[in-house]
């Protein structure tokens, strides 16, 4: 299945850990079909988390091929990395240089890393990785068979 990705900024009032209340823009990753799904979808999963007014402040297109998650408890972050895969062009010989990034959700950069190597384990294709860095995104929200299922449910009834 194809995902689209949109990074979605929720801005709002949230209490610090001090007690003080500070305005925060945060970002959300959603898949959904196009910006007006992603913003309907945003609203809907963060409104049960954030108490008092918020508003979207801003959506894009995410260009992420592939998303790992973690189940650890301590896998509270996301990791953006950017690889570039060596095609050889079957004319020229030449070899060819094409990038693509990825989000990996782990513990910290060292967790990223072997999870990368982990989830690349079945690529057949060479790859190298340029870059591995810690983004701001707060939680991925992806589709799941739960949500497509509703949807048909709403739309008969």
């Amino acid at each position: 299945m194809m995902h689209t990705w949109f990074i979605c900024k929720i801005r709002y009032e949230k209490t610090m850990e001090n007690g003080m209340v500070k305005k925060v823009v945060e970002p959300y990753l959603v898949d959904a079909l196009s910006f007006t799904e992603a913003e309907a979808r945003i609203i809907e999963e963060v409104r049960p988390f954030i108490t008092g007014e918020f508003t979207v402040n801003d959506i894009k297109r995410a260009n992420y091929s592939e998303i790992f998650t973690n189940d650890h408890p301590n896998a509270d972050r996301w990791f953006e990395a950017k690889l570039f895969f060596i095609i050889l062009d079957e004319k020229s010989g030449a070899e060819k240089k094409t990038s693509t990034h990825l989000l990996i959700q782990a513990v910290d950069i060292r967790d990223a890393m072997k999870r990368l190597d982990e989830g690349m384990k079945s690529t057949l294709a060479d790859y190298t990785a340029a870059s591995i860095k810690e983004t701001a995104i707060m939680d991925v929200y992806t589709y799941s068979g739960a949500d497509v299922a509703e949807e048909k449910k709403e739309e008969t009834e």
